[in-house]
């Protein structure tokens, strides 16, 4: 019996003659056996109404969620029911709502646009006919640079009022938009949901009170960045001074008074501009050459102790940012890296995976390296834009599990990716989403009243969703092997459970050459894939289609005769 091949890890920054790496490991997680499947995209929301450009999952006090999604100029809460999305941007005045069929909002240079959903809310009481809190569509129908009229539905039947009711009247409106490099970035205070961006003040959204987003109060600092450290809210990637974070008073989001209740902020003197703050019971301030920890230090007068972690180890995309369980992972300019909050700098890419990514990612689109942790595992992922890709989503997801010390890479697309909780839905509410359950667009085991979090995405389409469709097709390649002599490979005995899967040959006759592949056959009767392969290095590649249920594939069986030449 010939000994097993295992597939190895993933290791492309080095060479394949007669190592013990693999330079392809695709659409795969790592296993202590080898690799498992890694499945496919499965829709959860409606469609947001335009790219995402950033999404997070708030707990409520009874263990529920609430799920906010941000575009470049507006923000959403998920109806939990509908699935659909409701705007709960800040709101603006309306100068009136007529009494009349149909009824006419008007606001002059009011800037919204035929299509648009808008949520109304009042001082006082709507006129009959309008309901606060309902999703109202802007139609064409009246609709001047000054004045619009709303309908139920895209398209539908102008609404008609019959009051005049009181009171001002709002709606939800707009932000200016995000520059394109950046997301907006959100972070859970207690009760208070606080979502940020370099154009605008910090937004804050009560659970369970508020209706829409609003200044936060206490008057801080524009910031892109957000992290909560301790009992501070800490903001970093100031709009005014970006080498300075700020942090607000001890155990409130509302208090930005420096000097007042701990609330302060500190100028950094080197390093460079501020890009982010690893959050936790410590903070690890990253710009973008140098890292310093932040420690609390009660009853001083500097608040937090900031000291030196490192001169070189800096963030060099913002969402790259990863806090895993009492792990830190991030990009730094030499490549990627790992830490505890209160340890040094670790390399986890060096010679293995930095090279290729410095050699496929696009460098003008840092926004779109963005990480995110597994929470019911030890991997976290790194999504970003290939050079070759086109548009503005990421087409290429790094895993590394860093329990077993083993990347992979996964062909997905998408516009934004993080970790979320599906929320729980009624059996009643599932009529909301569709009246069979043959017909459901997700599986009925990604809802949950426990509302566990899991690796999430929102795909080009704008639609939140999860990993949890059909195994998607996955390529394992075995290293290269090279002996002193030619050899013949017959095929080889795939070792996975997979019914249906499909094996070729690489070879090639010198290490300047390029690998060429044999014409893939289909693992026969006797678990083989036959081969007819003479050649002097050789590497074995399995494919398992897409769908094909199965749960390990660990390596190969070669069968191979030596030749008499040399």
């Amino acid at each position: 019996m010939s000994d097993i091949l295992p597939f190895p890890a993933w290791f492309p920054d080095q060479s394949s003659y007669k190592g013990a790496t693999s330079q392809a490991i695709k659409n795969v997680l790592p296993i202590a056996a080898g690799y498992a499947p890694f499945k496919s995209f499965s829709a959860l929301t409606a469609a947001l109404p335009a790219a995402c450009r950033g999404y997070f999952c708030a707990r409520n006090t009874d263990g529920s969620v609430t799920i906010f999604a941000g575009t470049s100029d507006r923000l959403f809460r998920l109806d939990n029911s509908t699935l659909t999305w409701v705007p709960v941007s800040k709101v603006t005045a309306l100068t009136s709502i007529s009494n009349a069929s149909p009824a006419v909002l008007t606001l002059n240079s009011h800037g919204r646009a035929i299509g648009d959903a808008i949520v109304l809310s009042t001082s006082g009481a709507l006129p009959t006919g309008l309901t606060v809190g309902t999703v109202y569509y802007i139609i064409t129908a009246g609709f001047t640079a000054n004045a619009f009229q709303v309908s139920l539905t895209p398209g539908g039947a102008a609404i008609n009022t019959s009051s005049a009711g009181s009171g001002t009247h709002s709606f939800t409106d707009d932000y200016t938009a995000l520059p394109s490099g950046y997301h907006w970035q959100f972070a859970q205070f207690g009760s208070i949901v606080i979502a940020v961006q370099p154009n605008t003040n910090p937004q804050a959204f009560t659970l369970a009170s508020s209706a829409a987003f609003a200044d936060l109060a206490g008057s801080p600092p524009q910031a892109a960045y957000i992290a909560i450290v301790g009992r501070f809210v800490v903001l970093s990637g100031l709009t005014a001074n970006p080498f300075t974070i700020a942090w607000s008073a001890l155990g409130s989001a509302i208090g930005w008074t420096p000097g007042t209740n701990s609330s302060d902020t500190q100028a950094l003197p080197d390093g460079g501009i501020v890009r982010g703050v690893a959050g936790g019971e410590y903070g690890v301030i990253f710009q973008e050459s140098t890292m310093r920890r932040m420690v609390y230090a009660p009853g001083t007068t500097v608040i937090f102790n900031i000291e030196k972690i490192a001169d070189d180890k800096g963030l060099l995309a913002p969402y790259s940012l990863i806090r895993a369980g009492e792990k830190i992972f991030w990009l730094a300019a030499q490549g990627f890296y790992g830490m505890t909050p209160t340890g040094i700098p670790e390399a986890i890419g060096k010679e293995k995976f930095d090279r290729y990514f410095f050699d496929n990612y696009d460098s003008g689109s840092l926004q779109l390296v963005i990480g995110a942790a597994d929470p019911q595992s030890t991997r976290v992922y790194w999504a970003f834009k290939s050079s070759s890709a086109s548009g503005t989503v990421f087409d290429f997801i790094i895993c590394y599990d860093y329990g077993l010390g083993r990347p992979t890479l996964i062909e997905q697309g998408g516009e934004y990716l993080a970790t979320l909780a599906a929320p729980g839905i009624t059996l009643e509410n599932l009529d909301s989403i569709s009246s069979s359950i043959d017909a459901l667009t997700q599986s009925l085991d990604d809802i949950s009243t426990a509302a566990l979090t899991k690796l999430s995405a929102v795909n080009a389409s704008h639609v939140v969703g999860f990993f949890t469709g059909s195994n998607v097709e996955a390529t394992l390649d075995t290293s290269e092997q090279a002996g002193d002599r030619r050899f013949r490979v017959k095929g080889f005995r795939p070792i996975t459970d997979a019914t249906t899967c499909f094996g070729s040959v690489g070879g090639r006759e010198t290490v300047q050459t390029a690998v060429t592949y044999s014409t893939e056959q289909a693992v026969n009767g006797s678990g083989m894939c036959p081969a007819n392969v003479s050649t002097r290095m050789a590497r074995g590649r399995l494919r398992i289609p897409a769908a094909q249920e199965w749960t390990f594939a660990t390596g190969v069986e070669p069968k191979v005769a030596q030749e008499g030449r040399r």
